[in-house]
């Protein structure tokens, strides 16, 4: 037997074992057909070029389905020297956020996906990746298709859009966001069964006396409910409000994304990272509609924050202390913290919170408690 022949053996061996876990890690979520045809394409690494990267290279659910390489602050794509401008954020109850909405009269912002609002949903956010140059690298939506026909689940994906849906590439890959999108929106992607979860819905004495701080910091003192919801009775807070803003980040200088070729970084890097801002620019909107909301990016929720290190769209803090700390007194002289990467729109209701060491601390265990499967 050859040694290529060997290879290919032992890569579809991984294959079906890989989809023999998933099937197994299923029964219990009780998926339907198009949830589970979401997580096999989800997690299927032979539907990038070059082989080996899947939605979950960058969305693992150890890691709060978020990046797992916490050493890169930003995320690698299949061809290895490539990475993207920004952190992969954790897709955990996107499901949740509703579609895509600005005003230009008012300036206000809702919604979408990614960091900049640009995909409307998340059937567009799916859509996206498989043909990114530093993400899954595929050159046509063709390629995409012709590697899902291959794979064992392509009688599953006849089974739920019909057995014609190969003949079209365009429904095709259509189909294939959907499928992506309806296991994103699953209860796997969405358990609300963290410690906080336990504590609204079934013992309160299972907080300390220092989570209970912490949360009393965070829906008061903290100031954080303008951008991560908890309405008052929620028994299931998202703890996003899925809105936008410029909370002063500074740049981060080890960002590998600033020395990437020229094909992909032009501008190396002076680049600046201009947020929902930049996407708006694209729209033909009037000059002030989108400087207005320059450096503005989408709150994302802070369940499974624990997980999802480093933090911010370009990664530059890698813990919650340091995050905290930031929050709290991003605007107090003596800190020296840096300037921000966007220096317009940028929030005062954070920045000099007046918390106090105990209160840091408090707030970073409250925000520990937010990780999915905590078993008392």
């Amino acid at each position: 037997m050859s040694a290529g022949m060997r290879v290919r053996l032992i890569s579809l061996a991984i294959a079906v074992l890989t989809i023999l876990v998933l099937v197994q890690a299923t029964s219990a979520a009780d998926l339907t057909n198009k949830e589970l045809l979401g997580k096999f394409l989800f997690f299927d690494t032979n539907l990038s070029s070059p082989p080996g990267q899947s939605c979950a290279s960058c969305h693992d659910p150890d890691f709060g389905f978020a990046d797992p390489d916490h050493n890169l602050p930003v995320s690698q794509g299949a061809i290895q020297i490539r990475v993207g401008n920004r952190n992969a954020p954790t897709v955990t109850y996107l499901a949740t956020a509703p579609d895509f909405t600005y005003d230009p009269d008012t300036g206000a912002s809702k919604g979408g996906q990614f960091w900049d609002g640009r995909a409307f949903d998340l059937v567009e956010q799916a859509k996206g990746p498989f043909l990114n140059p530093v993400e899954m690298h595929n050159p046509n939506k063709k390629l995409v298709i012709h590697d899902i026909q291959k794979a064992d689940y392509a009688p599953l994906f006849k089974k739920v859009y019909g057995k014609n849906i190969f003949n079209n590439v365009e429904n095709a890959y259509n189909a294939m966001a959907d499928a992506i999108a309806e296991f994103e929106k699953s209860p796997e992607l969405n358990r609300f069964d963290s410690k906080l979860d336990y504590y609204l819905r079934v013992d309160k004495s299972v907080f300390t006396d220092q989570e209970k701080l912490g949360m009393e910091i965070f829906q008061g003192k903290g100031h954080c409910l303008g951008c991560h919801a908890f309405p008052v009775g929620s028994t299931e807070p998202i703890l996003t409000a899925f809105g936008y803003a410029n909370i002063g980040v500074p740049i981060n200088p080890d960002n590998p994304f600033y020395t990437t070729i020229p094909s992909i970084n032009p501008d190396d890097g002076k680049i600046i990272d201009l947020g929902l801002g930049g996407f708006l620019q694209t729209l033909g909107l009037k000059q002030k509609a989108y400087e207005d909301q320059y450096g503005k990016m989408g709150m994302p929720t802070v369940r499974n924050i624990a997980l999802t290190a480093p933090y911010f769209h370009n990664g530059v803090f890698n813990d919650l202390h340091t995050v905290v700390h930031f929050f709290n007194t991003r605007d107090v002289t003596e800190e020296h913290w840096p300037s921000p990467e966007v220096k317009a729109n940028v929030s005062t209701v954070v920045g000099n919170l007046g918390l106090t060491e105990t209160e840091e601390e408090a707030l970073v265990a409250f925000l520990m408690t937010l990780t999915d499967g905590y078993k008392p």
